[in-house]
């Protein structure tokens, strides 16, 4: 997207300094604030933002160009559309009904959640997911007095795996599929079987930890099992409403991709759909009330994180960092496409386990695009993508800042007084996160480089 005028600025930054130290700076700092969590990362992300354009590196217009609106507007649309969905109460009833059908065994209960989690997770984003599970998760283990722990530390891990399916299932694949053009359907193909591979091995190995040793007593059971799902179910019209929208949103990622359509205009149609489903017979003002409330459950704060995000990172990509980096990259693998896949992934998992992954893949996109020349145009270098993809998504793993869902799940659990340790948590999560990554490296060698 080039616009006339913008190739004709120049970064003059205050004060005579070099505008790629100036971005880099900036980046920097912004990514210790971001990672030490004493300052809110959107106001960090905002502010960096801000400071690009008033010092000079970038202009307005240039600024705006920076920011990928698609995934702005899938990651809108999606949330504008599952806060919807989530006042029918099917999110409830899925969880109550899953637990009835294992007959509240603690072992199957905890298998079960992680494939309602893995599944969510591949449709709608991971997020969102566990905004839905995590809630009900810990309904149903304080009903059953177990320790709710096992259980979400074993949905991190569905949530992130099963996102890793999907276009629109993990943040990291919304700013590759946004930025290269891939399909739903592509990262069905490409990365959908090793989600399926790794989620089977990681949920095997959480049965073995914790699910095999899980005890609750027979009241405590048996009074789980009076629980009618049906009475989660709140307004069945709006839930018929919801699914059909969710059905042709879903299509409209899979048979659209073809027609031009971008999933973010896919799911601000699905959005603009379900509010007017939802609205039409009300009064003004009763209307004004409900898009109010379902606007509020969007959350503003990731939003304009990665608009924030979007401009600091497009900064050092503009003043040429970026082409610097891919550089000493390429000169590392020299032409060998599998090395320089194989450097992708590994770092990716590795630095989004210490790092939110989205910042990473945002930083690691335009630098992948930068050594297509080298391996011969954009074709060629398909294969690195999927391992980027691969790398954020499972790194995301690595520890409880490693994912925005992570920490989602990490507050609920605070806040239901059942505080999730940090180093506690990497202890487990970044052996095993090393191990799916070995796992991932085999499937990518057999996949994409034999």
């Amino acid at each position: 997207m080039h616009h006339s005028g913008t190739g004709d600025f120049t970064s003059q930054v205050f004060f005579g300094w070099d505008p790629l130290i100036t971005a880099t700076v900036i980046l920097v700092i912004s990514y210790v604030f971001i990672v030490s969590e004493k300052i809110n990362r959107a106001i960090v992300a905002l502010l960096g933002a801000s400071l690009l354009v008033l010092l000079g590196v970038l202009n307005q217009e240039l600024m705006v160009q920076g920011i990928d609106f698609n995934t702005i507007f899938l990651l809108t649309g999606m949330m504008v559309i599952v806060a919807i969905t989530k006042d029918t109460g099917v999110f409830q009833f899925v969880a109550i009904m899953s637990a009835k059908l294992v007959r509240a065994n603690p072992r199957l209960l905890l298998i079960s959640l992680a494939v309602i989690t893995a599944f969510f997770s591949a449709l709608l984003d991971n997020v969102t997911t566990v905004l839905l599970v995590v809630p009900i998760t810990l309904l149903l283990t304080e009903q059953l007095k177990l320790k709710a722990y096992p259980f979400l530390f074993t949905q991190i891990f569905a949530s992130n795996i099963g996102g890793m399916a999907t276009l629109v299932g993990d943040p990291p694949n919304i700013l590759i599929g946004s930025a290269i053009g891939f399909s739903f359907m592509d990262f069905v193909y490409n990365v959908g079987l090793a989600s399926l591979i790794i989620f089977v091995i990681t949920t095997v190995i959480f049965d073995f930890i914790w699910g095999r040793k899980l005890q609750t007593s027979l009241r405590a059971r048996a009074h789980l099992m009076r629980y009618n799902p049906y009475e989660a179910i709140e307004d069945l019209e709006l839930l018929v409403k919801s699914l059909a929208v969710i059905g042709f949103v879903l299509f409209g990622f899979v048979w659209g991709h073809g027609q031009g359509w971008e999933p973010g205009t896919v799911a601000m149609a699905g959005a603009a759909l379900l509010l007017l489903l939802k609205c039409y017979r009300f009064s003004p003002e009763e209307q004004s009330h409900k898009v109010h409330a379902a606007f509020q459950e969007v959350e503003w704060e990731t939003i304009f994180f990665f608009i924030g995000l979007f401009v600091i990172v497009y900064g050092v990509e503009h003043t040429g960092l970026l082409e610097i980096l891919a550089q000493k990259m390429l000169d590392f693998t020299g032409d060998d496409l599998f090395l320089a896949g194989m450097f992708i992934l590994w770092s990716a998992a590795i630095i989004s386990a210490i790092i939110d992954n989205i910042p990473f893949v945002a930083t690691m996109i335009p630098l992948v695009q930068a050594t297509a020349p080298a391996f011969g145009g954009d074709d060629m270098i398909e294969p690195l993508w999927w391992c980027l993809s691969l790398g954020a998504c499972l790194g995301g793993n690595g520890s409880l800042i490693g994912a925005s869902a992570n920490l989602m799940v990490a507050s609920f659990a605070q806040r239901a007084g059942q505080r999730m340790v940090f180093l506690e948590f990497m202890k487990l999560a970044f052996p095993l996160m090393i191990f799916t990554t070995i796992i991932a490296t085999i499937y990518a060698w057999l996949m994409f480089f034999r």
